[in-house]
């Protein structure tokens, strides 16, 4: 798998699609589930393979029943867009929520922006705000960014203009330009 991942991203080889493919599936078909998910990616994104939703959603899967985390999120993903599944925000909340729970911190934003918009679960903003505090904690500057939001206009938490803007700060810093904007629209108020 760490072979496959190097000739994925060209780290120390030069890239080739094709030849990470090869490596993933040989380390998936060997009980290796982060090969899998790896191997799912691929056939996400249509990198090295053809693009086939139905082998991704089989991979990651297979991924995910195996304890990968980010295989659950990615799984949880394709329910969200109808990806090589029926749309199902019921079983992508489940999968997030899995996700998070075992340290994947994009399910815990993703979730978390589930519960802002009633997806799947019931609407409910204190819990997206714990959501979101949880995702940033663990480095999701998207998380810190929306947590950010809802201090600045007191949605599922007590408003906090100090809180919203070091939240858009560290959201900015890390790279979130959304976090960025609006730290600029707190100074330009």
């Amino acid at each position: 798998n760490n072979l496959g991942v190097m000739y994925e991203k060209g780290n120390g080889v030069e890239k080739d699609f094709g030849k990470a493919v090869q490596l993933f599936k040989k380390a998936c078909d060997g009980g290796d589930i982060l090969g899998c998910g790896n191997l799912g990616t691929m056939y996400a994104k249509g990198d090295g393979v053809e693009k086939d939703f139905g082998k991704a959603v089989q991979l990651f899967k297979k991924a995910c029943d195996g304890g990968e985390m980010n295989g659950c999120y990615n799984l949880g993903f394709m329910y969200v867009n109808g990806d090589g599944v029926e749309k199902d925000f019921i079983k992508a909340a489940e999968l997030y929520k899995k996700a998070c729970d075992g340290g994947e911190v994009r399910g815990c934003y993703s979730l978390g922006f589930m519960y802002v918009n009633g997806d799947g679960v019931e609407k409910n903003e204190q819990k997206a705000a714990e959501l979101y505090k949880k995702a940033c904690d663990g480095g999701n500057m998207r998380g810190c960014g929306n947590l950010g939001a809802m201090y600045a206009d007191g949605n599922g938490v007590e408003k906090d203009l100090g809180k919203a803007e070091k939240l858009f700060k560290k959201a900015c810093d890390g790279g979130n330009m959304r976090g960025c904007h609006n730290l600029g629209f707190m100074y330009a108020d």
